[in-house]
């Protein structure tokens, strides 16, 4: 009886001890748990407010990416060509059947619509050029680019390229060679840089990110531009000493009134484009010779006709890659995208 009485006394006072506990402890608990719940719907609602936030900025990044994107994405060609070309009129026709013509003939199902302004074929040659992982033509891997403006300078003489124009910036005198050495590292850099990659996704995005920073982009025509007057005055050098195995283009080229030389050249046509003007057909010739790639354009304006699909140059090297334009007039290009 003795050691059950012990046993009674031992849990009594346990359970006494442990009510006093709890009593002490179950305020504490209810002030921690509601703490607890408190917090958990704090962040909950943080959650959401963070989640909401991303996502308006996302499509604010989007909604502007998609602004400043000068090649866009691909869309159907005759769905384009019909929302371009709603009317009956004469014009209208002979767009729809030329659009008809590259679907079923040529097999190109999408295009890819690039901005319309002076710098439209450029853009659309360069971009394909960095898109499609071509690397830099053998001549230029031969010298140092980056050295042509003096070069042009000092040992050719050519003091006049100081009127060179940077599309409407015009005449920037002493500062041009500091210019024209920022947009020639621009374009060896991203060259280097996209032609380096073997993923055609990654490539593909680079290329887009490239094409949507409008100062980077202006500084790639720029010096694609100063080194087409670079091999104008190297043929006209040429020409000068009676050498051999001048391309025709440049005898073309010299042909005209307008670019009689080097200077009237730049003056009277590379000045103008990406301001007022941009390629003629003698500069898509040299734009392809200087790139060493056949620019193959589709000018629906002349469907049904021999220069309905025209080659830039005609003298071109079998193992130049091939890059595509479509224009309606000559003036603005699109890039086709062909499917077989």
């Amino acid at each position: 009886m003795s050691g059950r009485n012990e046993v009674q006394c031992w849990t009594t006072a346990v359970n006494q001890s442990l009510h006093i506990v709890w009593q002490k402890i179950k305020t504490q608990l209810i002030l921690a748990m509601s703490f607890l719940l408190a917090a958990l719907w704090y962040c909950r609602r943080l959650y959401a407010y963070l989640a909401q936030l991303l996502k308006w900025w996302s499509r604010y990044l989007q909604r502007k990416f998609k602004k400043n994107l000068s090649v866009l994405a691909e869309v159907d060609l005759l769905g384009y060509c019909a929302r371009e070309w709603k009317g009956e009129t004469k014009q209208a026709k002979q767009m729809k059947a030329a659009y008809e013509e590259l679907f079923w003939r040529y097999h190109i199902k999408y295009l890819r619509q690039v901005r319309r302004d002076n710098y439209c074929a450029l853009r659309a040659v360069l971009f394909q050029v960095f898109s499609q992982g071509i690397y830099f033509p053998s001549w230029m891997k031969e010298r140092d680019i980056l050295k042509l403006p003096e070069k042009l300078l000092y040992s050719q003489g050519c003091n006049w390229i100081q009127q060179y124009s940077f599309g409407p910036e015009r005449y920037t005198g002493a500062n041009v060679f500091g210019k024209l050495r920022k947009c020639i590292e621009t374009l060896k850099t991203k060259w280097t840089e996209i032609s380096g990659v073997k993923d055609h996704d990654e490539r593909g995005n680079m290329c887009n990110i490239l094409f949507s920073d409008e100062s980077k982009e202006y500084k790639l025509y720029e010096a694609i531009k100063f080194i087409m007057l670079y091999q104008v005055v190297e043929a006209y050098e040429q020409m000068k000493n009676e050498q051999k195995h001048v391309p025709i283009l440049f005898r073309l080229l010299f042909a005209r009134d307008t670019s009689s030389d080097p200077l009237s050249f730049m003056m009277n046509h590379l000045n103008s484009i990406g301001d007022t003007g941009g390629l003629e057909q003698v500069e898509m010739f040299l734009l392809g010779y200087l790139l060493e790639v056949k620019i193959r354009v589709y000018r629906l304006h002349k469907c049904n006709t021999e220069e309905f699909q025209v080659n830039y140059p005609e003298e071109y090297h079998r193992d130049w890659q091939e890059v595509s334009l479509l224009t309606e007039d000559d003036h603005h290009y699109h890039i086709p995208i062909i499917i077989i």
